[in-house]
């Protein structure tokens, strides 16, 4: 065999080799692929369980005014409207006078009639012309007369609706022109110093909830609002609102960081449950599978490996894992969607933490 072609069978044994050594140095990165995440080391901790509920602020019963009509009538003016500040006996809404006038006038005429015939009843009686009977029919026909002389003034006096108590306008349903009876609610006043917070829950966590159970209220729809203040759970009622489908949880607030304002919106964090020692991961670090969760617990050689676990109660502290993970151990937390079993972790860096170098 020629010189240069020993050489080039040389050559090519060699490269072969190295193929095959630079083959081995790959495997063990392709058997681990390399992903950027965020890990904790899992510690025991005080855990308190809270569930969170949307509401609105009302008025505390006993500081709520529903007023209507006396009797049947016809609104002539309205003078109030949603919204507006009353004080106590502020007129409000006003009925045609002219039935409850009329009414009041014809028991008025009753009246003095039927004390005529008791009088004539008495004088006859005592000269023994007439019958007991016809005596005691007399006095009762005045005390009837009487008792609807006095309620067809209160009428008169209630035909000009006026503020049972001092507050806000937070209904109004009267319009001028309209008819309307005494079974029909027109004007609610709330005492706006005496405001609750209720909340809506569903049955199932109303089982829950404990009256003087704490409450962390914030502004808007979730825990990310403007914080209130902390109140305690008064009363779980113990129907169905027929419209909502839930239970209204009433929440009282001694004190808050800015007043109340009526049925604004307010998310509250109801405390359902303590446990001294817990273990609590953060929310990110649970990845859905199925109907379970699990998470990623990373080795002392940083490989990650896919772990079920139970979950029990949550709050803004985290979700408590009540098996599957034991203290000591590091899971992934921020990345944990982009992690696959047996992916070597390495610490992720945000971008947006990375200074730039000085030139």
């Amino acid at each position: 065999m020629r010189a240069d072609a020993v050489s080039r069978l040389l050559i090519a044994g060699a490269c072969a080799i190295a193929a095959c050594h630079r083959g081995d140095e790959a495997t063990p990165e392709e058997a681990h692929p390399i992903v950027g995440a965020q890990t904790i080391v899992v510690q025991p901790q005080a855990f308190v369980e809270t569930l969170g509920a949307i509401g609105t602020v009302a008025g505390r019963a006993g500081h709520v005014a529903t007023q209507g009509a006396p009797a049947a009538a016809r609104v002539t003016k309205v003078l109030v409207s949603t919204g507006q500040v009353v004080r106590a006996g502020q007129p409000l809404v006003v009925f045609d006078q002219a039935p409850f006038q009329a009414a009041a006038q014809a028991a008025d005429a009753a009246l003095v009639a039927a004390e005529r015939a008791n009088e004539r009843q008495q004088r006859l009686s005592k000269e023994g012309i007439v019958a007991k009977k016809d005596v005691d029919q007399a006095a009762a026909d005045l005390a009837r007369a009487r008792s609807e002389s006095v309620t067809a003034h209160h009428a008169l006096n209630l035909s000009i609706l006026r503020a049972a108590i001092s507050g806000t306008v937070t209904k109004m349903t009267a319009t001028v022109g309209i008819g309307v009876d005494p079974t029909q609610p027109l004007v609610e006043i709330t005492d706006p110093s005496a405001l609750d917070v209720l909340l809506s829950v569903t049955p199932s966590d109303a089982a829950r909830v404990r009256p003087s159970a704490k409450v962390a209220l914030t502004a808007g729809q979730s825990t990310n609002g403007e914080p209130l203040g902390v109140g305690t759970v008064t009363d779980v009622a113990a129907t169905i609102d027929t419209t909502t489908r839930s239970v209204p949880v009433r929440v009282h607030v001694p004190s808050t960081r800015r007043p109340l304002r009526i049925g604004e919106t307010v998310f509250g964090a109801i405390t359902v449950g303590t446990r001294p020692s817990a273990i609590v991961v953060p929310s990110e670090a649970l990845v859905p599978e199925g109907d379970s969760f699990k998470v990623f617990v990373v080795d002392a050689n940083s490989i990650a490996h896919s772990r079920e676990v139970k979950i029990g109660g949550r709050s803004d502290a985290g979700v408590e894992i009540t098996a599957g993970l034991r203290a000591g151990e590091r899971v992934v937390t921020m990345g944990a969607y982009g992690v696959q079993d047996s992916a070597k972790v390495v610490p992720f860096v945000p971008a947006d933490s990375v200074k730039p170098e000085k030139p």
